[in-house]
C-alpha cells in the first residue's frame, strides 16, 4: 500500500530535478506564494512609486517657505493650510469647486438619456457606432480638441456664424453680457470653459452609466408593469436606483477631473485661476511646493467627503 501511496504521490507531484524544477514544485504546494510575487511588482508600484511619491508631496504641504530667502523651511507647521484660507486663495477653491459641480450635475443629465437609447435599444451595428461615437473623441490628441474648442468658440469661429445665420446673435450677445460666466467671446468666459470641460469628460460619464442600465434586468422592468407601474414610476423605482452606482462611478470621474484639471481654464476662459492652474503656478513659477502640495490636498479632502456621503445614500447598495 505504501509503494501505491508513493507512485500515485509521485504521479500527482513528480519531484523534477535543477532548481527550475524545485521552484515550479515550490508553486505548486504553495499557490499563495505563487500569486503574492505576481502582484508584487504592482504592489511596489502602488506603494512607493505612487502612493509613495504622494505621500512626499502631502508631506511638503506641512512646512513653509521662508518669506525673505523663498527657501522652504523644514520645520512642522500649519501656517500654509492657514495660507489657503485668505481671500484669493478661497476664490480658487470655491471657483473650482462650482464649476466642477455644474459640469458632473450637466454631464449626467445629458449622459442619462443617451446612456438608456445606447443600453435598451442599440443592437448590432448601432451599439457599434455609438461605441465609436463615444469613444472617438477619447482617441484625439488632448492639446488638440482644445485648441479646436478654442477655434470654435472664438469671436470669429463657427458658432458665432452659426447664431448669425440663425439670426440669434443678440441672444449671444445678451448671454456674453451676463456678469461672472460672460465675456468678450465664449473663448474667454466661464462659460466656454464649462462648454469644453462637458464636451472633454462626457465619455466618463456615459460609458459607466450605460454599462450599470445593461445590468438591470429586464423581468424587473416587466414585473415592474405587470404590477400596474406607470414608467415614470418604474424609472424611479427600479432604473433609477440600480443604475445609481454608474451615475456615482461616472460622477466621481467627472468632477475630480475636473477639479484637477489646469491645461482647459489655461486656454479657454478668463485669466482667474482654478485649482490646477494654483498648484502649477506655485509649484513652476513661483517656487512655493508647500503651498502647492495645501492645494493638492483640497480636491484629496472633497472627494473623500463626496465618497463618504454617496455611501451615506446608498449610492453602492447595487454594487
Amino acid at each position: 500500500m505504501s509503494a501505491i501511496a508513493a507512485t500515485s504521490s509521485s504521479a500527482i507531484l513528480p519531484n523534477r530535478r535543477g532548481w527550475l524544477g524545485a521552484l515550479s514544485d515550490r508553486f505548486w504546494r504553495q499557490p499563495k506564494l505563487f500569486v503574492f510575487l505576481l502582484l508584487l511588482p504592482a504592489l511596489l508600484w502602488l506603494g512607493i512609486v505612487y502612493v509613495g511619491s504622494l505621500f512626499a508631496l502631502l508631506l511638503q504641504s506641512f512646512f513653509s517657505i521662508d518669506e525673505f530667502s523663498g527657501l522652504i523651511n523644514y520645520e512642522f507647521t500649519l501656517k500654509t493650510y492657514a495660507e489657503l484660507l485668505k481671500p484669493q486663495n478661497v476664490d480658487v477653491i470655491l471657483r473650482t469647486v462650482i464649476m466642477a459641480a455644474a459640469v458632473t450635475l450637466a454631464a449626467a443629465l445629458i449622459a442619462f438619456p443617451i446612456a438608456y437609447m445606447a443600453a435598451r435599444y442599440a443592437r448590432g451595428k448601432w451599439k457599434a457606432l455609438f461605441y465609436l461615437g463615444i469613444m472617438l473623441p477619447l482617441w484625439a490628441s488632448y492639446l488638440v480638441k482644445v485648441y479646436a474648442w478654442k477655434l470654435i468658440l472664438a469671436k470669429e469661429g463657427i458658432l458665432n456664424w452659426v447664431f448669425a445665420q440663425l439670426h440669434l446673435t443678440p441672444v449671444l450677445d445678451a448671454w456674453l453680457s451676463l456678469p461672472v460666466i460672460g465675456g468678450n467671446s465664449l473663448s474667454i468666459s466661464y462659460t466656454g470653459t464649462f462648454l469644453v470641460f462637458l464636451y472633454v469628460w462626457m465619455p466618463y460619464m456615459i460609458l459607466p452609466i450605460q454599462a450599470a442600465i445593461e445590468r438591470v434586468p429586464t423581468n424587473l422592468l416587466d414585473a415592474s408593469s405587470d404590477l400596474g407601474a406607470t414608467p415614470l414610476q418604474t424609472f424611479w423605482k427600479v432604473i433609477f436606483p440600480l443604475a445609481l452606482p454608474g451615475i456615482v462611478a461616472g460622477s466621481i470621474f467627472t468632477f475630480s477631473l475636473t477639479l484637477g484639471d489646469y491645461i482647459i481654464p489655461q486656454i479657454i476662459g478668463t485669466s482667474a485661476f482654478f485649482i490646477g492652474q494654483a498648484v502649477y503656478a506655485h509649484q513652476g513659477t513661483a517656487g512655493n511646493i508647500p503651498l502647492a502640495a495645501a492645494f493638492t490636498v483640497v480636491p484629496i479632502v472633497i472627494m473623500g467627503l463626496y465618497l463618504w456621503m454617496a455611501k451615506r445614500m446608498g449610492a453602492f447598495d447595487a454594487l
